[in-house]
């Protein structure tokens, strides 16, 4: 079975460059690789630059309300940065790319995220992409989870804040 590389990985590699953001064009590449992406591209020390900028705007569409704002900010993403779908079989299996041949590492990021965000959000519902509930953490991420119930970024964040939560209930109020 051969799944849809556009779905899930896609979002959380983005999640994973906006919370923790690579140093060096060498760095992106390797995390980038990491990731699963096919290294048809060569990276260069402008593409770091490139590539904060399109997490820039991604991260607006997370920041976004769910429902019409964030759509049209997704789709401002996907207008700038896919293509029309099309049937390829480059690594000897069938399948669909949203992008043109030959693109940079930005050029390729910028088709798996936007295209990967929409089917992502489509699929499993608009909001689906936060911000930590944890009030000391803004990281941002995307809820993978069955129930869709997600709020925190980690189980860490989730597990600091029950503790801060029951200390708040448990201590005497001050007058």
């Amino acid at each position: 079975m051969h799944l849809n590389p556009y779905g899930r990985d896609p979002v959380l590699l983005a999640a994973d460059l906006v919370n923790d953001p690579p140093s060096s064009h060498t760095e992106l590449a390797d995390r980038c690789l990491e990731a699963g992406l096919t290294p048809d591209w060569t990276v260069q020390p402008a593409d770091l630059g490139t590539v904060r900028i399109l997490l820039g705007r991604w991260t607006a569409v997370v920041d976004a309300e769910p429902g019409a704002a964030r759509a049209r900010l997704l789709n401002e993403l996907l207008a700038a940065g896919t293509g029309p779908p099309r049937l390829t079989d480059h690594d000897g299996h069938w399948h669909l790319h949203y992008r043109d041949d030959g693109l940079d590492l930005p050029g390729v990021l910028h088709a798996l995220i936007a295209t990967g965000t929409a089917l992502h959000l489509t699929a499993r519902g608009m909001d689906r992409l936060g911000r930590c509930a944890a009030p000391a953490c803004d990281r941002v991420f995307a809820d993978v989870s069955r129930n869709g119930r997600q709020r925190y970024c980690s189980p860490r964040c989730g597990n600091t804040d029950a503790v801060r939560r029951h200390r708040d209930r448990r201590s005497p109020v001050q007058a």
